[in-house]
């Protein structure tokens, strides 16, 4: 069984009511979650998963949290969820950094590096055990051609009445014709009041922020927190010279989170000139697209400083 991992389920601080309980007004078969890294789309899609198949909901619908089906959301083991996630490995066994889902994902591919436990056709050939059996895809635009094909015809008629959701940052870049069978749902980030009424524990001024509304980003703290750290030094040592620059760069390096870094780089820019933060960004995008290219990452952090040397007025 493949599940999708688990992370906190705020049953009893639901972070988007609304769009649950749209949820539970709709009789169709494809959901469509659109909106910011982190923002809560999967929370929000493991919730739905959760009360598709809750024993004991509340009294206004939503899930118990308690019951045994929604425990098994919670620690990702659910009989009737099956989760597909973008992968990095090629069918060559060579580590990518560009992500995607294969067709393999979806049925048997002679092809395919069986980097998934369980196909989607295989998940839904059997009858739920609870009430309804749900697909969770996150990152749909990560979906190869073959891959989007060959869940149409079951996007249009799932088995037992089962329920596909999707997720992703941008709408635009999911295939037409997976788009055209989903109900799209936009899942918009929370005000600082809604998010500090729902996180046990408040965040620093800094670190809420950077998170902007997107509760997936508290939900990291420790590792936002050293990106910001590791950020401020880089940006520190941008202006003390060549030499602090590269030292810097290279412990950066050793470090690097593709996911936290670069958010965090920005958010530290924030305050120079628009000028500056262009080109600091563009000296960003540079060394993300040497990573995925399989570039020498020690050269690339190298002329990564050096070039944020340039933008800074360093160089």
């Amino acid at each position: 069984m493949t599940s999708p991992a688990a992370a906190p389920l705020l049953f009893e601080a639901v972070l988007h009511p609304e769009l649950l309980a749209e949820v539970r007004r709709y009789s169709g078969h494809a959901l469509l979650l659109s909106g910011p890294a982190r923002v809560g789309k999967q929370q929000l899609a493991l919730q739905i998963a959760a009360q598709e198949n809750c024993l004991h909901p509340h009294s206004d619908g939503f899930p118990c949290g308690r019951c045994a089906s929604c425990r098994a959301v919670l620690v990702g083991a659910h009989p009737d969820l099956l989760g597909v996630t973008p992968r990095t490995t090629t069918s060559t066994g060579k580590v990518a950094r560009r992500r995607i889902i294969p067709v393999g994902a979806i049925v048997e591919a002679r092809d395919d590096a069986h980097d998934y436990e369980q196909h989607v056709y295989q998940f839904l050939e059997l009858r739920p055990t609870y009430r309804r059996r749900v697909v969770l895809v996150e990152g749909a635009e990560y979906l190869n051609e073959q891959a989007a094909n060959a869940l149409l015809k079951l996007v249009e008629e799932p088995p037992h009445n089962a329920l596909f959701v999707f997720t992703t940052e941008d709408a635009s870049l999911v295939m037409p014709t997976i788009q055209s069978r989903c109900a799209r749902l936009n899942v918009s980030p929370l005000s600082d009041q809604r998010l500090l009424a729902a996180w046990p524990a408040a965040p620093d001024p800094e670190l809420l922020a950077m998170a902007a509304g997107r509760a997936g980003v508290l939900q990291e703290r420790d590792k936002v927190e050293a990106a910001l750290q590791d950020a401020r030094m880089l940006t520190e040592a941008l202006r003390s010279g060549p030499l602090s620059a590269l030292e810097a760069a290279e412990a950066l390096e050793k470090r690097f989170d593709t996911e936290w870094h670069p958010q965090a780089l920005r958010f530290v820019w924030r305050s120079e000139s628009p000028a500056v933060r262009a080109a600091s960004d563009t000296a960003l995008e540079r060394l993300l697209g040497a990573l995925e290219v399989y570039a020498s990452p020690s050269l690339s952090f190298q002329v990564f400083a050096l070039d944020l040397r340039a933008a800074f007025g360093e160089g």
